[in-house]
């Protein structure tokens, strides 16, 4: 069973007017969409797409289980080195045991370094013990300027607390079967190695080991993470047509905004856990589909925090947004607001109720808001947020940004225009 519902009839016109889609100029649309779901079937049975085979298998969690049972020994703090893809799935999932606060006792802190701001590092020095720290690496290709550039300045303090035999006990490295630096850098000090499967993107890859090993070492399920994707997979392939694939039919209705000048979508989940969800959404959506002059442009916003800093744009800014909102059951949870400190008359609607009533209460308004001001909008419903629902929102997401690229015509797993970027900039350190 699906862990979420989602509601897209405010997407259509007969909900928001002249912002919706036509019914039924989009059903006229079956024909191709159907054309989509029977290619990516065909990836999934001639195993084309390993993506595909990850929901299924478990032989892979045994032995990462027992590397992240010695990660946590004597472990205060794992840093996970990596940017982009090796970092936004893990970081998604942690959110589960740490939401900002430290995670459970017996649980070492993850901190994921995904960028080069030398402040953040120089801060890092001064407050971890790294005697009692662990690194994991993660690069795909082994040659990630920014998280060799992490590596190679934090190896000298890993080496000084630990010794050069501790290092090779302390470090993790993940990235391909190849010759590359990382992976030579990791055989020379002896460290841990575990392949990177080529065939898996890096965005793409939060159901390998690249998002689950930190799941593991957090003390997840991961096994849960894989059942919640397959849930959605094995629906959306089983589908009878385009219109019940729930995948494809949010990439078809994405797109038909795109065509009628609705090319911004916006992702707004209402849970604090779901932040870097969105990230990790932003860079799959954006990296996967900007191709060829196509693409639309992904943002993340924060419910309640933007209806503070955006919905006014949202409402009455320009009509070039569609919407998707992920709420979550929250009403009767929390704390009360204590009446003894709510005396005064203006709060007297706050009196009593718990801290979820209100939450529910301003996802509901904001989402009939916007459709109340003609402003396209889907409602993912999630009754819990645990491994398995978060899992089946990570399948139902890569799923239409795959079925949004065939539809396009395009392939969602390369990023030719990136690579210019990272060739000049190592140009530039070459003539310094």
């Amino acid at each position: 069973m699906i862990p979420f519902s989602i509601d897209d009839s405010a997407l259509f016109a007969d909900r928001v007017g002249k912002s919706g889609v036509d019914a039924a100029r989009f059903a006229k649309q079956a024909a191709g969409h159907a054309a989509a779901l029977a290619r990516v079937r065909a990836m999934r049975d001639e195993g084309t797409l390993p993506l595909l085979a990850l929901p299924a298998r478990r032989d892979d969690l045994p032995p990462l289980d027992k590397l992240a049972r010695a990660m946590r020994k004597k472990t205060t703090d794992v840093l996970v080195l990596g940017t982009g893809g090796s970092s936004l799935g893990g970081q998604t999932i942690y959110a589960l045991a740490d939401q900002g606060f430290g995670p459970p006792k017996g649980i070492p802190r993850i901190r994921f370094l995904d960028n080069i701001d030398p402040a953040t590092f120089a801060a890092l020095a001064d407050r971890v013990d790294f005697a009692r720290t662990r690194i994991l690496a993660i690069s795909k290709s082994g040659g990630t300027a920014e998280t060799m550039m992490q590596l190679l300045t934090l190896l000298p303090r890993l080496e000084k607390a630990v010794g050069k035999p501790g290092v090779a006990e302390r470090l993790v490295v993940v990235t391909e079967p190849a010759d590359n630096p990382l992976r030579r850098l990791g055989m020379r000090l002896g460290a841990t190695i575990l392949d990177h499967d080529p065939r898996v993107g890096g965005r793409f890859s939060v159901l390998s080991l690249v998002g689950l090993l930190p799941t593991l070492i957090a003390g997840l399920d991961a096994g849960r993470v894989r059942a919640g994707a397959a849930a959605v997979l094995d629906a959306a392939l089983a589908a009878d047509g385009p219109e019940s694939c729930a995948p494809l039919r949010g990439a078809a209705l994405n797109l038909a905004h795109a065509a009628e000048g609705r090319a911004t979508t916006v992702l707004m989940p209402y849970v604090d856990r779901l932040a870097h969800f969105g990230l990790w959404f932003r860079q799959l959506w954006a990296e996967s589909l900007g191709k060829d002059g196509h693409g639309t442009t992904p943002i993340r916003a924060m419910g309640t925090v933007d209806q503070h800093s955006q919905l006014q744009l949202y409402l009455a800014g320009p009509a070039d947004k569609i919407f998707t909102l992920v709420t979550l059951a929250v009403a009767g949870k929390g704390d009360r607001a204590a009446a003894a400190f709510a005396r005064d008359p203006a709060l007297a609607y706050l009196k009593g109720r718990r801290m979820g009533d209100l939450l529910d209460a301003e996802q509901r308004a904001t989402a009939e808001t916007l459709v109340r001001n003609g402003r396209p909008t889907r409602i993912f419903r999630l009754d819990r947020l645990d491994e398995r629902s978060l899992g089946a929102l990570f399948m139902h997401f890569m799923l239409e940004t795959i079925f949004a690229a065939e539809l396009l015509g395009i392939d969602a797993f390369d990023q030719p225009a990136v690579e210019e970027g990272k060739k000049l900039a190592r140009e530039y350190l070459a003539q310094s």
